[in-house]
């Protein structure tokens, strides 16, 4: 256990608390912006949530993001992916469950 965990919580999903978690992985297309990607990782930092994998790379005029976070409710997943989409300089984002990549899971 690090030391962040020691002493903040995890923020429980009190929207959708008896619901599974799964590990969720998010695809993002940006805009180059010098913040975009602090902009994308503090939504979970707000929820003391930490990324298990981060990936960010140039394709031609954009940057394509993946960030997969474990132990993540799927309506969870889906109110980040709605922020991240509200961000400016954000073009696209689309989920998958990392675990079970060929199923789409429902809205819960």
């Amino acid at each position: 256990m690090s030391a962040f965990e020691l002493l903040t919580p995890l923020r429980p999903d009190v929207w959708a608390a008896g619901n599974l978690t799964t590990t969720v992985q998010f695809n993002l297309s940006a805009e180059i912006e010098a913040d975009v990607l602090c902009r994308v990782l503090n939504l979970f930092a707000m929820q003391y949530l930490i990324p298990c994998e981060l990936s960010a790379r140039q394709v031609a005029d954009n940057l394509e993001i993946q960030v997969q976070v474990s132990e993540l409710s799927w309506h969870r997943a889906q109110v980040i992916a709605e922020k991240m989409r509200n961000l400016i300089s954000v073009i696209d984002v689309q989920l998958t469950d990392a675990q079970h990549p060929a199923q789409v899971p429902s809205y819960a």
